[in-house]
């Protein structure tokens, strides 16, 4: 395809951008709640009104790139994120700040439905597992960077005079202006979905609905959103609460190691799946998770700074082991079904935010604990599981063969 290293680069940049501005949450929320004199709960609504916007669009968010297509779907999420992020700059308040994170997140989820389909066009369908990968990895890095740049922009003099974060929302302004231009300017092919990539009809819905396991795969995508974003976005705050630890200097540090490790944790896991059921993957890592979580929230300090980010290395596996698992496990309307385990990224609204109003009744450190719930019903799934296709395996000593050099060599 003509252009092909200028589209793969641009959706790259996209990727970037969804990670970037997703997980600057995390790291802001210590300093948002000092700014604004805000209670954990009400603080617990930041996140959630982003991801509620995730669970509220995923389905109509497919039936919109089948419809008016991937061009359209683009420019209606950058218009979003820019008018959310716009209206945080103008009037940074709390009540903006939530209402601007809906109005992001309603973007996000646009650019996560189109993403996918979009590469797969542009890179060419033999090369889409290489390039998936390597959107991940660029996801990963901007998941690392975030909380970095964060920490440089509050180290600034001028800091201490409150409302610090705001020219973050001003540089998104800018950025999304950019990319609505580049939306408009570069040839972008033009989408033709799969079988497995359509949103399906309404008909589709209710038949997965009425199934008890797909219900049971959508609350373990819940479960794992939930923990993964309850952890990022609270343990900046746990830490500054419980051990005096700065919010924007080793607190940004342990959420970008948080993200920093979940990516390497991937990469082992793409390996340990080649050797292993990735049911035995998925309980192997949630059981180490359980046990990093509970270091983090009833160690001390110095233990604590290590435990967070290494929970993010064990849950690294959990999201796409459980989402394959689920798409294993129906024999048809796979783009349907992807749709209704993309909505259960409301598990990112849901618990974080119960997170927050437990917290102000019984503490935070009682009210994180609640997921271990949430990993509980994670490492249930890896029993009850029956997919009717299982992943690909290859014996170690045949793996390790083919490092072995030839008898002539």
């Amino acid at each position: 395809m003509k252009h092909r290293a200028l589209i793969v680069g641009y959706i790259l940049v996209i990727w970037f951008v969804i990670s970037f501005v997703t997980n600057l949450i995390g790291p802001l929320m210590p300093i948002i709640i000092q700014d604004f004199h805000l209670s954990l709960g009400l603080a617990g609504f930041l996140p959630f009104s982003f991801f509620l916007a995730y669970g509220l669009v995923s389905i109509p968010g497919g039936m919109l790139v089948e419809r008016k297509g991937s061009r359209f779907t683009i420019l209606t999420a950058f218009v979003l994120n820019g008018a959310g992020s716009l209206a945080i700059a103008l009037w940074p308040s709390y009540l903006t700040a939530v209402g601007g994170l809906f109005v992001i997140g309603l973007g996000m989820a646009l650019l996560q439905v189109v993403i996918n389909p979009l590469m797969r066009t542009a890179g060419g369908e033999p090369h889409f597992a290489f390039f998936s990968v390597m959107g991940q990895l660029v996801f990963g890095l901007a998941s690392f960077l975030s909380p970095m740049a964060f920490q440089l922009l509050m180290e600034r003099p001028e800091a201490s005079q409150g409302l610090a974060w705001v020219p973050f929302y001003w540089i998104f302004v800018v950025g999304f202006i950019a990319l609505i231009l580049a939306n408009q300017t570069l040839p972008l092919p033009e989408v033709q979905l799969k079988d497995d990539e359509r949103a399906g009809g309404w008909a589709a819905y209710r038949e997965l609905l009425a199934r008890r396991d797909v219900r049971l795969f959508f609350l373990g995508i819940m479960a794992y959103v939930g923990t993964e974003q309850t952890l990022a976005n609270w343990m900046s705050q746990f830490l500054s609460t419980y051990h005096g630890i700065s919010a924007t200097t080793d607190g940004a540090d342990a959420v970008a190691g948080f993200w920093g490790l979940m990516s390497l944790g991937c990469l082992l896991g793409l390996g340990l799946l080649k050797l292993l059921d990735s049911r035995v993957v998925l309980a192997g890592f949630t059981v180490l998770a359980i046990g990093s979580v509970a270091l983090a929230l009833f160690g001390p300090a110095p233990l604590a700074q290590i435990a967070f980010p290494a929970s993010g290395f064990f849950l690294s596996v959990m999201f796409s082991v459980v989402f394959s698992l689920g798409l294993n496990s129906v024999p048809h309307h796979h783009g349907a079904f992807s749709g209704v385990l993309c909505t259960g990224i409301l598990g990112g609204a849901v618990v974080p935010l119960l997170v927050g109003l437990l917290g102000d009744a019984i503490g935070l450190r009682a009210a994180m604990s609640t997921v271990f719930l949430t990993l509980l019903y994670i490492l249930s799934v890896s029993a009850w599981a029956r997919p009717l296709v299982t992943n690909d395996t290859v014996p170690l000593s045949r793996l390790l063969s083919r490092f072995k050099p030839s008898p002539g060599a």
